[in-house]
Order: C-alpha cells, then sequence, then structure tokens
C-alpha cells in the first residue's frame, strides 16, 4: 500500500505508460479521424475548411498527413517529437481555429476531442517515446 501512494515510478513504467499513450491517441486520431478523411477525400477536398488560404485541397491534404501519417508514426515510435508536433499544430489549428478555443457541442453532447489530443501530443513532445519505440530502439 505503501508504494501505491509513493510519487516514485520506475523506468519500466514510464515507458509503457508513454508506449500506452502513443498507442492510444495515435491509433485513435489514425482510424476515426485521418482514415476518414482520405476515404472522403473526393467530397471534403471542396468544403473542408481553409484557414491559412492555401486552397480547400492542400489545407486537407495537410490534415491528412497530420492525422493519417503522423499519426502512425507516433503510434510506432518513428520521428516521434517531429510527429508530435505536426500533431500539436494541427490540434491547436482545429481548436483555436474551427473550435474558437471552446468545448465543441453537438446534439447536446461535447466533444472536447481537439483539447484531449492536443494535451497527449504535447506530453509525448516534451518526453519523448520512450524506450518501447522504433525511436528507443535505435538509440535516438
Amino acid at each position: 500500500m505503501k508504494k501505491f501512494f509513493s510519487t516514485q515510478y520506475s523506468e519500466g513504467a514510464f515507458n509503457v505508460a508513454v508506449l500506452a499513450l502513443r498507442l492510444c491517441f495515435g491509433l485513435i486520431l489514425c482510424i476515426y479521424y485521418g482514415l476518414d478523411k482520405l476515404q472522403n477525400f473526393g467530397h471534403l477536398q471542396y468544403v473542408f475548411p481553409d484557414p491559412f488560404h492555401i486552397s480547400h485541397r492542400i489545407a486537407l491534404s495537410l490534415v491528412i498527413f497530420a492525422e493519417l501519417l503522423c499519426s502512425l508514426l507516433l503510434a510506432i515510435g518513428l520521428f516521434t517529437r517531429f510527429a508530435a508536433l505536426v500533431a500539436c499544430f494541427s490540434m491547436c489549428v482545429a481548436e483555436f481555429w474551427a473550435h474558437h478555443g471552446h468545448v465543441a457541442t453537438m446534439n447536446g453532447m461535447l466533444h472536447e476531442q481537439a483539447w484531449l489530443y492536443l494535451t497527449a501530443f504535447f506530453a509525448i513532445l516534451l518526453v519523448g517515446p520512450g524506450r518501447i519505440s522504433v525511436d528507443g530502439a535505435m538509440g535516438k
């Protein structure tokens, strides 16, 4: 019981926790958001928000890059800090431009995903991939 309330942690527990964070948020973002945008590219390329006035198609392509490719890189732990930085930027644009910094309400339900993803990816950006990752295996 004393160990349960301790503030100390082991390196192994830290690495497993970072792995769980990377896998959970990386795969969910990839499967439910990135893959969906890729499958609906034909329709979304004309209506997707364009916050930087670079064209709807390019904006959508950049978001697919962040939500599909970078989230997969995060999940496996390859180029982790770069992928986390790209994902953080994408979530900042989603939260502060699309949602105007508010928790979105749709059909009476709260949708705080952008905040949650931003927080998780920022944590990964700060602490790195951990040892249980491709980057960790390569000794980066």
